[in-house]
């Protein structure tokens, strides 16, 4: 009966097909329409750092190579699922032969080899859901062979093994062995790879029943004396008990791979170097484990080659303890504290007015605002009289940078901040106020390393910061070089001044580090943030703890906080090359100088060129503009109905008071400093005596119109009523 079976095989296989048949494929691009079901994040070395799932209709790993998937799989494969494989040519003829004898004799055995099976997961039209047609099949014959013509064995068997479903939507050999074993491919030991070729068969048999046909047919295989029922059994257990976990192959780059994948699928090579980014996630675990009982729960960190904007490390959020995992804490935004005050003394050295020996009052000051009296305050409550800029920034003083503040106007800091690509900063300069030199604005960690480095390389922000081979994110309105080379020179020669800054932190702090370093610490109000950011010629390196949902810390500044994290990577960075001080651009000149009344040491300073003096004295703020200080723009005044209406005034305040300014509202002169209000909107302008208008601000009046009130304008006006600030 087997001779008869074989001569009727050998006459339908010379019958024509009355359907065409299509060549193989080319194994590539099989490989290409298979992809993995995760994307890949490498560094710019190749190392796998993140691995992101992007495709949920499956669970299909990366497609591996013959030559690393282990031998004792291969061979386990073949002797259980084709023993012949090597031998024929697509087709187990004496195995079909044998299958369709058991057939007429109502006994069912499979005759389907390793090539076959490929050619049916090529061609959908091969696979059927349940029985296949005798004309099924036979397409199915016909395909094998054309296969086992055009591929070589190796790479059939590969594609077998990657296309393969091994358990559940475990497809293909990575992602059944990193899934079951928590291994790669390469690694499968012999009782591995007798279990996942029994699974190839039946992947949804229980652990017991694999690991007893495993034994039955352990002596079949090559390595027969390599397997132990009882390990097997264990094996099985492991690895079927429970429903399998697919291991992320790495996991070191959430926020950065989340940025750069995205929801497509494909491996992008970033420019993260892996050491770095370990050094960072590591030395931000460490600080964040040791905050812990202080309320600190999460951190970022961010690591930038200064020449070519390229980030080596990226760590969105390290903390295990963290309140809010996803949140990508380089790139929220957050209150900037103190670490805006490098750009507001630079910009004023740049201008001229004021140099690093300028003296600066630090002493009370109340300064009147829209919103109510502001009065700024030194971290520790106390003022230490005339100080110099140095002093002043290194130290972090308050007071002196507000009064900077008011020689050069909120507007002008603002613009300067845009062209240094805080795009955030979208309000004017009145809605900051002088808050804005204390750091009241949100920024990003992105921003702020961004605009350090901008420090780092005498002022330049191109080439812009680059993570990945299309990330280009300049905003568009950031100035190649905003900041002048010779301020950036002495505002960086001043962060790295441990002897300045030993007056407000000490002698003995973690901003301190054996080589050349600038840095500048923030925390802002109620201890929210801390941030420590710092450069070296080579590398700028920015550091933010806190807590995203707001929370404040317990005692942690800027000092104890972030710094000691940014001081670890510094070290790190520079363990083989400690940096070394920048040499200084052309247009500075260090000049001895002498303080009056020896209120500093004398000491060698930089300057501008032809901005050192004789001997420095206090700056004070020069002559402010005339600006409409209460109402304050757009506000919204609401008339008290409990309140008798002869009661209720509006007082007009400008800043700096003069006695020889008036008002105007809704075009028509005010009498005196004061206003019975009436529901409406209005126009409040400043105007000097010629009637110019020098201010303008709108604002509205609500609540039902007192019946007494007197007239909006008022009679009899005047300009030229005195005005003090309240």
């Amino acid at each position: 009966m087997t001779r008869r079976l074989l001569a009727l095989l050998c006459c339908l296989w010379l019958a024509p097909d009355d359907a065409a048949q299509a060549a193989p494929p080319a194994l590539e691009d099989v490989k290409a329409a298979h992809p993995a079901s995760e994307s890949r994040l490498f560094d710019r070395h190749g190392v796998l750092l993140h691995e992101v799932r992007t495709d949920l209709s499956r669970r299909r790993g990366q497609w591996i190579a013959f030559s690393d998937i282990s031998p004792r799989l291969r061979e386990s494969v073949v002797a259980l699922e084709d023993h012949r494989f090597f031998a024929h040519q697509g087709i187990d003829w004496l195995a079909l032969a044998a299958a369709a004898r058991d057939t007429l004799l109502g006994r069912t055995r499979g005759a389907s080899t390793i090539t076959m099976q490929v050619a049916a997961q090529l061609d959908p039209a091969l696979r059927a859901p349940s029985r296949r047609s005798l004309r099924q099949k036979w397409r199915q014959l016909r395909a094998a062979r054309a296969l086992d013509a055009r591929w070589r064995k190796q790479e059939i068997l590969e594609a077998y093994l990657n296309l393969a479903t091994f358990r559940g939507e475990l497809q293909g050999v990575d992602s059944a062995a990193r899934a079951l074993f928590a291994k790669s491919a390469t690694g499968i030991d012999a009782h591995e790879a007798l279990l996942l070729a029994l699974l190839l068969r039946s992947p949804n048999s229980t652990a017991d029943a694999v690991a007893a046909r495993g034994c039955r047919l352990a002596p079949l295989l090559p390595l027969a004396a390599a397997i132990d029922c009882r390990q097997l059994t264990r094996v099985a257990h492991a690895a079927l008990g429970a429903p399998p976990g697919l291991r992320a192959a790495a996991s070191v780059a959430p926020h950065a791979a989340r940025r750069l994948l995205g929801s497509g699928s494909g491996n992008v090579t970033s420019t993260l170097a892996a050491d770095v980014q370990h050094l960072a996630l590591d030395s931000l675990q460490k600080q964040l484990r040791q905050l812990a009982t202080r309320n600190v729960r999460d951190g970022a960190v961010l690591v930038v080659d200064n020449a070519t904007g390229e980030v080596l490390a990226y760590v969105g959020n390290g903390g295990a303890l963290s309140s809010a995992h996803h949140v990508d804490g380089v790139r929220a935004l957050r209150q900037a504290g103190s670490t805006l005050k490098p750009f507001l003394y630079a910009l004023a050295v740049e201008q001229k007015l004021l140099t690093a020996a300028s003296l600066l009052e630090d002493s009370p000051v109340n300064l009147s605002t829209p919103t109510g009296l502001y009065v700024p305050q030194n971290y520790d409550h106390a003022f230490r009289g005339l100080v110099s800029l140095r002093v002043s920034l290194a130290g972090s003083l308050n007071v002196p940078a507000v009064r900077t503040l008011m020689l050069l106007g909120p507007d002008r800091l603002l613009e300067r901040l845009r062209q240094l690509g805080f795009d955030d900063l979208d309000r004017d300069g009145d809605y900051y106020g002088y808050a804005l030199a204390l750091g009241s604005p949100e920024v990003s960690l992105w921003q702020l390393v961004d605009a350090y480095r901008s420090l780092a390389r005498g002022g330049r922000r191109t080439p812009p910061l680059r993570l990945g081979p299309d990330d280009a994110r300049a905003a568009a309105s950031a100035a190649a070089t905003p900041v002048q080379a010779g301020a950036s020179f002495i505002i960086g020669d001043i962060l790295a001044d441990r002897d300045s800054r030993s007056r407000s932190f000490g002698v003995d702090n973690p901003l301190n580090l054996p080589f050349w370093a600038a840095v500048k610490t923030g925390t802002s109000k109620q201890m929210r943030d801390n941030w420590c950011i710092g450069y070296t010629p080579r590398y700028t390196v920015g550091v933010w703890v806190g807590n995203f949902d707001g929370a404040p810390m317990w005692e942690v500044s800027g000092l104890t906080g972030a710094a000691p994290v940014w001081a670890e990577v510094m070290r790190g960075l520079h363990a083989e090359a400690p940096a070394a001080p920048p040499s200084a651009p052309p247009g500075v000149e260090r000049r001895p100088i002498d303080f009056e009344r020896g209120l500093e040491a004398s000491r060698e300073e930089w300057f501008i060129s032809g901005t050192a003096g004789d001997r420095p004295g206090p700056r004070r703020p020069a002559a402010a503009a005339p600006r409409i200080a209460y109402p304050g723009p757009d506000s919204v005044l609401v008339v008290d109905p409990d309140i008798p209406p002869a009661a209720q005034r509006v007082l007009w305040t400008m800043r700096p008071a003069r006695d020889d300014l008036g008002w105007r509202l809704n075009g028509l002169a005010l009498a005196g400093d004061s206003w019975q209000p009436r529901p409406g909107d209005y126009t409040l302008e400043l105007v000097d005596g010629a009637r110019r208008v020098l201010d303008v601000v709108n604002f509205t009046v609500r609540g039902a119109p007192a019946p007494d009130a007197a007239s909006a304008t008022g009679k009899g006006a005047r300009v030229g009523g005195g005005n003090q600030p309240r």
